[in-house]
């Protein structure tokens, strides 16, 4: 029952940090591109700072649930006797995970800063500048979170 609940937990904290990052990308910023810079950028910092903030407390549940379910794996396979081996899917799946929050602190703490003191300052290249560099590198979140998915349903189809 306590694997279940921490596999759901998991689940959804997957979820919401992958859809928020497509929802970024691919309807939030299109969205508002239309808009001029000194309205566009208020705009993207806000939601980016809601935004970041729930993925903060994602990244962190996503981080234990995971940490929390191969630990119980592997004690019940041990208190049985047997080796544990984690399997090759979700060795990935924590490497790559490991990836994506060290991304997410960059974006959040070096380069969202740059767009809070960019629009601070009024300065709207730099801003922009700033915000381009947040939408590479969610980009690569996104894909790398997207590898992650693919890997653990093709893993798990074996």
């Amino acid at each position: 029952m306590l694997y279940a609940a921490l596999k759901a937990v998991h689940f959804l904290s997957v979820i919401v940090w992958l859809g928020g990052m497509f929802f970024a990308l691919f309807c939030l910023r299109p969205g508002a591109a239309h808009l001029p810079p000194p309205e566009r950028v208020p705009l993207m910092q806000a939601v980016l700072q809601r935004f970041f903030s729930i993925v903060l407390w994602v990244a962190l549940v996503t981080v234990l649930s995971g940490g929390l379910m191969v630990g119980r794996v592997a004690s019940t396979t041990q208190a049985t006797g047997g080796p544990f081996n984690m399997p090759l899917e979700w060795t990935v799946m924590a490497g790559l995970g490991v990836l994506m929050v060290a991304i997410f602190g960059h974006i959040r703490f070096a380069l969202f800063k740059r767009v809070q003191r960019a629009s601070a300052a009024r300065d709207w290249p730099a801003a922009g500048a700033a915000l381009k560099s947040i939408r590479d590198w969610v980009a690569v979140n996104l894909t790398i979170g997207v590898v992650i998915v693919v890997v653990v349903i093709a893993g798990t189809m074996t």
